[in-house]
């Protein structure tokens, strides 16, 4: 399953968005130079996800955005279904297959795509999280 660079951008953005530890709204001009995305192109895919209950937006000088649920309560499923629309099998019209054939291939992808939505929906953010590693943390300076 490839990915498109929107539902990739969009990807990234909450991930940013998932290991700020702050409680502070981040501007989009900051994930999309964190992210070396577009951010005219970034606002609109931020905007779809605020739409979908993704984010949460706040406006003024220390505006931005934040996840409107905690990491470990959105999918991968959430995410990819705000940018591109439902995932469903039905869009499986093949000209010149006899009715009985179409019929078992529609049946045959409505499967598939029931197992792949069980599956992204079994992949919350929090899973996609880095993790420091010890080595790094045990470089840190200390005060």
């Amino acid at each position: 399953m490839k990915l498109s660079r929107t539902v990739s951008y969009a990807v990234q953005a909450t991930l940013q968005l998932a290991k700020n530890e702050s409680s502070e709204p981040v501007p989009c001009s900051q994930l999309a130079s964190a992210g070396n995305m577009p951010e005219r192109f970034l606002l609109q895919i931020l905007r779809n996800l605020v739409t979908h209950g993704i984010l949460r937006s706040t406006r003024g000088v220390d505006g931005g955005y934040s996840l409107s649920r905690p990491p470990e309560a959105v999918s991968l499923l959430d995410v990819i279904e705000a940018i591109e629309g439902p995932l469903d099998g039905n869009s499986a019209a093949v000209d010149g297959l006899p009715e009985e054939s179409q019929a078992k291939l529609s049946e045959a992808l409505k499967g598939v795509t029931a197992t792949a939505r069980k599956q992204l929906e079994a992949v919350k953010l929090s899973q996609l999280l880095v993790a420091p590693s010890p080595l790094a943390v045990s470089e840190a300076p200390t005060a």
